[in-house]
């Protein structure tokens, strides 16, 4: 199956994915980098907050910043974590396959290239390539 430039092929388990992605802390290292996180509750219904930050990958002045608020959707640990954005309803789903070689991530968004890029290189130890 191909999933195109919207997934990114890991190696590494499932769990370990999983945690990358729905765990504020490693979230915060990878997408966006200098950009932060924060989920409270891992639960459906909840809020998580994000905070835009400047870098060389957006457009905002160096004492800028955007806060943004989701609301978790649904989770299936180690499958899916979906939220949506509160100012707009697009809903954000990620996808996590096992595969002979490590675990697919995908997502249900274009433009996720870099994040995809980074979360990789975050999880097999690398610098990350857009930080």
């Amino acid at each position: 199956m191909n999933y195109g430039i919207n997934s990114v092929l890991i190696h590494k388990n499932q769990e370990t994915v999983w945690n990358a992605i729905t765990n504020d802390e490693y979230i915060s290292k990878w997408y966006a980098p200098g950009s932060k996180w924060h989920i409270p509750k891992l639960k459906v219904g909840e809020k998580a907050i994000f905070v835009l930050m400047p870098s060389a990958y957006n457009n905002l002045k160096d004492n800028e910043s955007i806060p943004m608020s989701f609301t978790i959707q649904e989770i299936i640990p180690n499958e899916r974590f979906s939220y949506s954005s509160d100012s707009d309803d697009l809903v954000f789903t990620f996808e996590i396959y096992s595969e002979s070689e490590g675990t697919r991530v995908s997502i249900n968004m274009d433009g996720y290239e870099l994040s995809l890029a980074n979360l990789k290189a975050f999880l097999e130890g690398r610098e990350l390539p857009y930080a």
